[in-house]
């Protein structure tokens, strides 16, 4: 009789866990298409995953696939881990999120789940409304021409370095190189070097590696945030690289406190807030917000962050096209003969500023494979139309789409052509509402102008350094993510000098 009524009671309790499951299926189906309204996506989701798998696996095809599903409409919708997203190919509807960050709009979360990855809570990004005014326009003195040519001559510097360490490594191995990879290691040294100078030693230099690269990884994976996954690795190493760069903070404020002058940006930044801290001391007023050491090196990190990665797929595509237009590479070797007939001397910000042809060409890069795609933005509110017809539902994730702006409006957008940029055609200026490279609004890159001349002056040193031989393989050129897109085969070819290199 006990063994009947045991029987009887799992059953029912099947029952009603099964009919619990079908009916959140249900539930969450409906969700999903009640806030999509009249919006074209998938015509099923997965329950709580949604298409998280087929983003992670294949990311190219997927973010293609709601490109397509929007060509209509200019927006389409999907789910990521239960998440409600919303794709916006369409130039307008994209600028119309960049320019509504602000608690009635949008807040631009720079990955799917930037708010948990990046940790703090005091990070740039993050911010809107007024202080993040304040502290963007206390950023300003960073990005002065006394500034800036500062950085060109420790970029310029250490892109020689390492061009010339390729050759010898080229010349040593007598094989091709995976270039991303040496681009990579490259540009982390030119990023940390020009913000945080010689702050950090070469042993935590090391270590601050290895933790950027643990996560980066992070940033590619699902969150998952258990003990041992890629992600639970990723989310601790962040602390400890904002700790590293708060340590430089500290070791700029003192230096900066006592007259010293500026070797990089963090020192520029302690200068402006050593500044406004005296103000406000002198108004009897407390320090304003976002002043600590730990605050600027939270700011550091983003600013870190995003010239990283972005700057790496640039300049591997730079390599690219050079290669793919030898047209193209011989007027960008022309004119840095032309600008600069010593090409050992170094390069002077006013030499840079002439290189009219190379500028056009970094900017047809930047157009035709925008390194961030996307940038994704939280729905802040239930009452945000991007059309007449469609309210985006508070919480959702928002992915206005770079690279599918770069696409629409420009004069044969699918055709690689520096010339679209020349003072006769200024195509960036015709279409500037679709030239959403660096974004728009509130948000719009502080450091854009920093980036520019690191493309510049790489493509001027390479083309003139360098001879690339390319080991092509099928669909080498095609993109995947990286978490920036990259070229599939990582750039791969032999390296020899153009001339004696020391």
């Amino acid at each position: 009789m006990e063994s009947l009524l045991h029987i009887i009671l799992v059953e029912k309790w099947r029952m009603i866990l099964g009919t619990a499951l079908v009916l959140y299926m249900a539930y969450e189906q409906l969700s999903h298409k009640w806030k999509a309204k009249h919006l074209p996506g998938p015509r099923f989701v997965v329950p709580l995953l949604g298409n998280a798998y087929g983003m992670v696996a294949d990311p190219v095809k997927f973010w293609e696939d709601q490109a397509k599903t929007a060509m209509k409409t200019g927006v389409s919708w999907n789910v990521l881990l239960g998440k409600f997203i919303v794709f916006v190919r369409d130039s307008e509807l994209s600028r119309k999120i960049f320019m509504n960050v602000s608690p009635d709009g949008f807040r631009m979360i720079i990955h799917p789940f930037g708010k948990d990855l990046f940790g703090a809570e005091n990070n740039f990004i993050f911010m809107f409304g007024e202080e993040h005014r304040d502290l963007r326009k206390r950023l300003g003195p960073i990005f002065t021409f006394k500034a800036l040519a500062l950085y060109i001559s420790i970029q310029e510097s250490l892109i020689r370095k390492h061009i010339a360490q390729w050759i010898k490594l080229f010349e040593t191995r007598n094989e091709p190189l995976r270039m991303r990879f040496l681009l990579r290691d490259m540009n982390l040294e030119t990023s940390q070097t020009s913000f945080v100078g010689t702050y950090l030693t070469e042993e935590e230099r090391i270590q601050f590696n290895k933790n950027y690269e643990i996560f980066n990884k992070g940033t590619m994976t699902l969150p998952f945030n258990i003990p041992g996954t890629t992600y639970y690795k990723a989310k601790n190493a962040a602390p400890f690289l904002i700790d590293a760069l708060a340590k430089c903070a500290g070791l700029s404020r003192a230096r900066m406190s006592k007259g010293g002058e500026p070797a990089c940006v963090i020192d520029f930044i302690l200068v402006e807030t050593l500044r406004v801290i005296e103000e406000a001391k002198a108004a009897g007023k407390p320090a304003p917000s976002y002043t600590s050491d730990d605050d600027i090196g939270a700011q550091v990190f983003d600013f870190l962050f995003a010239a990283q990665d972005a700057s790496t797929s640039s300049l591997a595509w730079s390599i690219v096209f050079l290669d793919a237009h030898p047209e193209i590479l011989a007027k960008v070797r022309e004119e840095q003969q032309r600008v600069r007939p010593d090409l050992l001397a170094p390069i002077t910000p006013e030499q840079l500023l002439r290189m009219e042809y190379t500028t056009m060409y970094v900017k047809e890069v930047l157009r035709f494979r925008p390194p961030a795609t996307l940038v994704p933005h939280l729905a802040l509110t239930d009452d945000f139309m991007l059309t007449d017809t469609y309210k985006i539902p508070k919480g959702a994730l928002v992915f206005p789409s770079l690279l599918e702006s770069s696409f629409q409006g420009f004069v044969d957008p699918y055709k690689f052509d520096p010339d679209r940029f020349s003072p006769a055609r200024q195509e960036d200026v015709v279409y500037k509402r679709n030239w959403l490279l660096f974004g728009a609004g509130p948000h719009q890159c502080v450091g854009q102008r920093y980036a520019l001349n690191n493309l510049t002056l790489f493509t001027a040193l390479w083309s003139t350094m360098v001879n690339l031989d390319r080991a092509r393989t099928p669909g080498c050129d095609e993109m995947i993510y990286t978490p920036t897109i990259s070229p599939k085969d990582d750039v791969f070819g032999r390296v020899t000098a153009r001339f004696a290199v020391a």
